[in-house]
């Protein structure tokens, strides 16, 4: 991601997540459980020929997560996971959700543009790490996230 926003009229936007879209079934299709779910739908990446058709394709259930515990709903290979999620499994059997490093690039600038719009800015020489009159005792300003998704700010907020 480069952190800048495309300058797209509607119907290029539109093209180009009908782009994506078809690619994201192309990927998801990888995985045996959304192969027989796609199947089961009748649907392909090439049977979509608009944004519309999203309304095709099958939904993902927290009970599909369980019965392809662990790793069965990765589409790739797992040396390409970067960061594993999961869920104590309190109810039943946990969720496990693996993230690559584009994914993880990818949701580091989604919150910095989610932020940004929110009002965050970079943190400067006089922003404090400490509390502030605007924020709880021991946390840190809005204006100064400290996670990646603030490293990312810096190429969003150019």
């Amino acid at each position: 991601m480069t952190g800048e926003v495309p300058d797209l009229d509607r119907g290029e936007l539109e093209a180009l997540q009908l782009e994506r879209l078809r690619a994201t079934v192309r990927h998801a299709a990888r995985v045996p459980h959304y192969r027989r779910a796609l199947g089961d739908a009748g649907v392909t990446a090439d049977d979509i020929g608009s944004l519309d058709d999203v309304r095709r394709l099958p939904f993902t259930t927290k009970a599909d997560l369980r019965d392809n515990y662990p790793f069965g709903m990765f589409a790739v290979p797992r040396e390409q996971v970067a960061r594993v999620h999961a869920s104590s499994g309190t109810t039943g059997k946990p969720t496990v959700v693996g993230y690559t490093a584009d994914d993880l690039a990818t949701w580091s600038e989604l919150m910095a543009r989610s932020i940004r719009a929110a009002g965050g800015r970079r943190a400067t020489s006089s922003t404090s790490r400490t509390a502030t009159a605007s924020s709880p005792a021991g946390s840190a300003p809005t204006t100064a996230p400290s996670t990646s998704a603030a490293r990312s700010c810096r190429s969003a907020a150019a």
